[in-house]
């Protein structure tokens, strides 16, 4: 037989490259537990639901690196919060309406990004403004205005992403007040915990579903001037990838409204506190709540 031309080699090698890559679907997540947790619980739900192979991008960075990764195609969908699309992508001020949060963000995402935003999971990881609980005693720590008072004697610890994002330090500052003995330091958000639950820092930007927030004994302030915009969790899907795959938006909405507030600090005490494996912790859950 005639040896095969390098430029029909080229051809089916595109050809077999691009088919293996439209019969897997890859699944990204940010680079903190609960989005490795609920990305495993959608990986799961694909393979059992959609039967097409999936490749899991845990960890991948922040918001700024899933969102490139995603237009770029190399994952296909992963789960985002609607605040910080609303404030961090698309670049609006804060609003604290949620279902006007969460139409504005599917309208834009889907007509400037051809991404589609399904139904949320159920629950809201807002920042969870957080001091710890004696501290909280000591100074009758209720709300976050009442921090104005301790504020000038204070240290701060706040994410990189947080110290850059619209809805984030420098509004909150300013709607509140605040001014710390110190420009804050700028940290890993998952190394803000330990480092306020063994006094490197007197008060963190965390996340209101966080595990780790009642085993370190924390406590989170309230929102008193609403501050924060809603930040409901939902997967963000690439057209063409739904468009391939029939069923795999009816498997996903199967999530919708599953995961209420309580429920994903469980999840994320499991992984965090009681160092189980996520993928144990999502075949649990799955088959408990989506049978």
């Amino acid at each position: 037989m005639a040896a095969i031309s390098g430029r029909v080699l080229l051809a089916l090698t595109t050809v077999l490259g691009g088919c293996g890559r439209h019969d897997r679907i890859i699944v990204g997540a940010k680079n903190f537990t609960e989005s490795d947790l609920l990305a495993e619980i959608v990986a799961q739900q694909i393979e059992r639901r959609v039967h097409v192979p999936v490749e899991r991008r845990l960890h991948l960075g922040g918001t700024f690196v899933c969102h490139h990764a995603i237009m770029a195609g190399q994952i296909d969908l992963y789960v985002e919060y609607s605040g910080t699309a609303f404030t961090a992508v698309l670049k609006h001020p804060p609003v604290a309406d949620r279902d006007s949060v969460y139409r504005q963000v599917a309208n834009e995402y889907s007509r400037q990004f051809r991404l589609r935003w399904l139904a949320p999971f159920g629950f809201d990881n807002t920042f969870a403004i957080l001091v710890r609980a004696a501290d909280a005693g000591r100074y009758g720590l209720k709300a976050i205005s009442d921090l104005s008072r301790v504020a000038p004697r204070w240290h701060a610890g706040f994410g990189y992403e947080f110290l850059e994002r619209a809805d984030g330090f420098a509004g909150l500052s300013r709607v509140y007040g605040l001014r710390f003995a110190a420009p804050p330091t700028a940290m890993d958000l998952g190394l803000t915990y330990r480092a306020l639950a063994e006094g490197k820092v007197d008060v963190i930007a965390g996340n209101s579903t966080d595990g780790q927030i009642a085993a370190l004994r924390l406590v989170a302030l309230e929102d008193d001037r609403r501050y924060f915009p809603p930040y409901e969790a939902a997967p963000v899907v690439r057209v063409p990838t739904l468009e391939r795959h029939a069923t795999l938006a009816r498997a996903l909405e199967e999530l919708g409204g599953k995961i209420a507030d309580d429920e994903m600090r469980r999840l994320n005490a499991a992984a965090d506190v009681e160092h189980r494996d996520i993928r144990t912790i999502a075949h649990e859950w799955l088959e408990a709540h989506v049978p």
